[in-house]
C-alpha cells in the first residue's frame, strides 16, 4: 500500500528552500518527520508514554545524532559504528531542549523522547540549524500536549547583511554566527558568537531570524491541518489544593519576605528558609503530612519564589541586598599556579574559577571527525563542575551535557580574541571551586587572564556577564550579575561576553512570552555597563599578555622544508628525526602544506639551545649556496689537492676548496695557505661545467698579482666535493 504523504515547503527568500513532510517514515511513533534542505535529509520521532513518571518533572530526552552513512563515511573506532554522542551532538540536544521543555505543561511528567537523526548530508547545509523545526514539526503531528509550536534558525552576516541558516563556507566568512529559538510571538532562546559587534546589531540580528521563524511555524500549523490536527490526549494532572496552598501563603510569605530582605549570604538564607519551613511543618499533623506533605513542600517553594520576586520589583532590593545594577565584589589572582604553562583565580561573590593553560604543538589539536564537519581545533576549553562547588557529594557520572554547554559557551567566547599567527595547540580547562550564579561567566574572566599570563598574544581581555529579569507583566527589573536563586526565580538567564569594543558571545533562556525588543536592549546595556566593570577588575589584575611564555614553559619556533627534504629530515624509520628530538630534548612535529606543498616544521623546547639545535639542522639540509655569494667556512680537512671546508652558515655541508682557487700564485702545498681549523670566505662560482660539482674560491676574493697569467688547468683537477666526504649537487639540482 502506497502510504499517503504530506509536505510543505518554506521559501528562505534566495533560492533556497526547505520541506517538512509526514506520512512514509516512522509511522509507529506518535508523531514523524522528514525535513529536507538540498540534500540534507533530518528523520524526526516523537514518543509520549501513556502513564505520568513518578518524579516530580517531566522526564524529556533530546537526542540529535548524525549517521556516517549520511556522508558516506564509516565512523572510526574498532567497532565501526556509532557510539557515544560527540560534543558538537549534544550541544545540537541542548540547543533543541531549552526551547521545547519550557512549553510542555507542568503537570505533565509522562516520559517524553524526541529524536532527530541526520540521515542524508549536504555539504552546503549545517544540519543543527534544522534539528528544532524538526523537533516542533514532530510534535505538532502528535496528540502529546504542547503550548504550541516553535522553531530555530541560524543567521550569519557576510558583508553587511544577514543570512539565514548560511552554509559552513558563508559562515567561515560571517562576522556573526547565532542561534535563534522562538515562537510566533516570543523569543525564547538564543546562542551565538559574534566579532565584537554592538547591541543594537545583535538585536537587530535577533530580529531577522524571528522574521524567519514565523515563516516555518506557519508551515507547520498548515502540515499539521492538512493531515488532520490530533485532539490533544487527556492526562493525569497533578493534585491541587487551593486552601492549602492559601494556607501555606499566609504563614510562609511575609516570613520568606522579611528574610529576602535581610541581603544575607546563601548559606544564611537557606538556614533562615529552612527554619521557616520547618515550623511550616508544625502547623500540621503526621497524618497530614503523609497525605499531602509534597504539596506543602510544593507551596512553600511557590510563596518563597513570589516573595523574593515582589520584593526586586517593589524595592529593587536582592537577596544578597545589592542594586539591580551592582555587580558582586571582585578579587583576582594570576600565575597562582607555579608549574602551569599560565593559570588565573577569578572569584566574584560566591561563585570562583581556577583557570589554568597547557600550550602544545599542532599533535595536541582536539580532532572534530562528523559526518557535517572534519577538522581541528587548536583552541579550546574545557569546563568541570565538581558537586563540592555546590556544597554538595553526589556519584561523578563523567562529563554532563551542562559541562559541555558552558565550556562552549566561554570556548567561543575567547576563541573571537585569539591571535591569528598563535603556533601553539592552546587549552583552557577551568576548575570551577564555588558557584553561586554564573560560573560559565566566571571562565571566561579566569580564561582570559590565565592566557595573557601564559604569555598568549590575545588582541583583547574578554569578561562575562549574566544577566537576570523578574516582570510581572506589567512592572520588570532588570537584574546585573545575577546569583543561582535569581536564576531559578527569575524569567530570564541571559549571559553576554565581551571586550571593550564589542560582544563575542552570548547565551540566553526566556521563561515568560512576548519579551519586548525594548526589554532586550535594556538588558543588553546593562550587561554592557557591568561588563566593562568586570573587564576593568581583569586588568587591575593583569593590564596586557605576558610578553614571552614563562621559562618552564615550552618555546614554539615554526620552520617550513621545502617537499624534497621531509624524507631526509625525517630519516628510514623516522630514525633522524627520533635522534634530534632526543639530542635536542625538543618536540618536533611535521605538516604538510595544503597550498604550496611545503613542510611546517613546529620545534616546542623548554631549552633555547635544543630548539636552536634543530634549526641549524633545517638549515644545514636545505642549505643551496647562491652563486657569486660570498660565505665563511672553516677548514675541517686538509688533502694532497685541496682543503674540505664546511659552511659555517650550515655545518655539516662540505666542499672542496680546490688548491688552484687557494691563490693566484702556484701553491704546492695545501698547509702554505690553510690549515685545519682556519676561518676563511670562499666565494661560490656556481657548479663546474666539467666535474658537475660544486665550485668555490678564495683567490678571487684577493687582489691579482701584477703581471698575473693564467695557467692551464692542472689533469685531473676542475674542483669538486671530496669523493670520500664531498655531496654531489648533481642530484638536488
Amino acid at each position: 500500500m502506497i502510504p499517503k504523504v504530506f509536505s510543505e515547503s518554506i521559501d528562505l527568500g534566495d533560492g533556497r528552500s526547505i520541506t517538512i513532510e509526514t506520512g512514509k517514515l516512522a509511522k509507529q511513533a506518535d508523531g514523524s518527520a522528514v525535513i529536507r534542505m538540498g540534500n540534507a535529509m533530518l528523520l524526526a520521532t516523537v514518543v509520549s508514554a501513556r502513564q505520568a513518571s513518578p518524579v516530580d518533572f517531566l522526564p524529556l530526552t533530546v537526542d540529535y545524532r548524525e549517521k556516517f552513512a549520511a556522508a558516506g563515511r564509516f565512523p572510526g573506532g574498532f567497532f565501526k559504528r556509532e557510539a557515544r554522542p560527540s560534543n558538537e551532538e549534544i550541544l545540537t540536544m541542548r540547543l533543541v531542549d531549552r526551547v521545547l521543555r519550557p512549553l510542555f505543561p507542568k503537570d505533565y511528567h509522562a516520559e517524553t523522547q524526541v529524536m532527530i537523526q541526520l540521515m542524508s548530508h549536504d555539504e552546503e547545509v549545517m544540519p543543527d540549524a534544522l534539528a528544532g523545526l524538526a523537533a516542533s514539526t514532530v510534535i505538532q503531528l502528535s496528540d502529546i500536549p504542547f503550548e504550541y509550536p516553535i522553531s530555530e534558525v541560524r543567521v550569519g552576516r557576510v558583508d553587511g547583511a544577514f543570512i539565514v541558516n548560511p552554509s559552513r563556507a558563508q559562515l567561515a566568512e560571517s562576522d556573526v554566527d547565532i542561534m535563534i529559538g522562538a515562537s510566533a510571538d516570543s523569543v525564547a532562546m538564543v546562542e551565538g558568537e559574534f566579532d565584537e559587534i554592538s547591541e543594537e546589531e545583535m538585536a537587530d540580528a535577533i530580529r531577522f531570524g524571528h522574521e524567519a521563524i514565523k515563516k516555518q511555524i506557519e508551515a507547520q500549523v498548515k502540515l499539521a491541518e492538512a493531515v488532520g490536527k490530533k485532539e490533544t490526549r487527556t492526562y493525569e494532572e497533578e493534585d491541587h489544593d487551593e486552601a492549602l496552598e492559601k494556607q501555606v501563603h499566609e504563614f510562609v510569605y511575609d516570613k520568606c519576605y522579611e528574610i529576602a530582605k535581610l541581603g544575607s549570604s546563601k548559606q544564611d538564607r537557606s538556614e533562615k528558609f529552612g527554619e521557616v519551613k520547618e515550623a511550616l511543618q508544625t502547623q500540621f499533623s503526621e497524618e497530614e503530612l503523609e497525605e499531602k506533605g509534597a504539596l506543602v513542600n510544593k507551596y512553600f517553594s511557590k510563596a518563597q519564589k513570589e516573595a523574593v520576586r515582589e520584593l526586586v520589583l517593589a524595592e529593587g532590593a536582592r537577596l544578597d541586598g545589592r542594586k539591580t545594577t551592582d555587580i558582586r565584589p571582585i578579587w583576582c589572582e594570576v600565575d597562582y599556579l607555579p608549574s602551569t604553562h599560565g593559570s588565573s583565580v577569578f572569584t566574584r561573590g560566591e561563585t570562583q574559577a581556577l583557570a589554568t593553560v597547557t600550550l602544545g604543538t599542532s599533535r595536541e589539536a582536539n580532532v572534530i571527525d562528523l559526518p557535517s564537519e572534519q577538522g581541528e581545533e587548536t583552541f579550546y576549553l574545557h569546563y568541570n563542575f565538581p558537586p563540592f562547588c555546590t556544597g554538595e557529594a553526589r556519584p561523578l557520572r563523567g562529563t554532563s551535557r551542562r559541562e559541555v554547554g558552558h565550556g562552549n559557551l566561554a570556548q567561543r567566547a575567547l576563541k573571537k580574541v585569539m591571535p591569528d599567527d598563535c603556533p601553539y595547540t592552546v587549552r583552557v580547562v577551568s576548575e570551577v571551586l564555588e558557584s553561586n550564579g554564573s560560573s560559565s561567566m566566571a571562565t571566561v574572566c579566569a580564561g582570559t587572564m590565565a592566557l595573557m599570563d601564559a604569555g598568549v598574544q590575545i588582541t583583547n581581555p574578554v569578561s562575562g556577564i549574566a544577566m537576570g529579569l523578574i516582570s510581572d507583566g506589567e512592572r520588570f527589573a532588570v537584574l546585573s550579575d545575577i546569583l543561582g536563586d535569581e536564576d531559578h526565580l527569575g524569567d530570564m538567564d541571559f549571559k553576554v561576553t565581551g571586550t571593550a569594543n564589542g560582544i563575542t558571545a552570548c547565551q540566553m533562556d526566556i521563561k515568560i512570552k512576548g519579551l519586548s525588543y525594548e526589554i532586550l536592549i535594556q538588558a543588553l546595556e546593562q550587561a554592557r555597563e557591568g561588563r566593562l566593570h568586570i573587564l576593568d577588575k581583569l586588568t587591575e589584575t593583569i593590564e596586557t599578555p605576558a610578553s614571552d611564555v614563562k621559562p618552564h614553559a615550552p618555546k614554539m619556533v615554526t620552520a617550513t622544508i621545502a617537499n624534497d627534504f621531509i624524507g631526509p629530515f625525517i630519516g628510514p624509520g623516522g630514525k633522524v628525526i627520533q635522534e634530534l628530538q632526543k639530542e635536542s630534548n625538543t618536540t618536533i612535529v611535521i605538516n604538510e602544506d595544503p597550498v604550496t606543498g611545503e613542510g611546517i616544521v613546529e620545534i616546542l623546547g623548554t631549552d633555547q639551545e635544543g630548539i636552536d639545535m634543530v634549526l641549524a639542522k633545517i638549515q644545514a639540509l636545505t642549505f643551496q649556496p647562491e652563486k657569486d655569494e660570498v660565505y665563511e667556512v672553516k677548514v675541517i680537512k686538509i688533502l694532497e689537492f685541496g682543503a674540505v671546508v664546511e659552511y659555517l652558515e650550515a655545518p655539516g655541508n662540505e666542499v672542496l676548496l680546490h688548491i688552484s682557487e687557494l691563490a693566484w700564485e702556484r701553491t704546492n702545498n695545501v698547509t702554505d695557505i690553510v690549515n685545519l681549523g682556519d676561518t676563511l670566505e670562499v666565494k661560490y662560482m656556481g657548479i663546474d661545467p666539467r666535474s658537475r660539482k660544486d665550485r668555490v674560491s678564495r683567490k678571487v676574493l684577493t687582489e691579482k698579482p701584477e703581471g698575473y697569467k693564467e695557467r692551464p688547468p692542472r689533469q685531473g683537477g676542475g674542483g669538486g666535493r671530496d669523493r670520500r666526504g664531498g655531496r654531489d649537487n648533481r642530484n638536488r639540482r
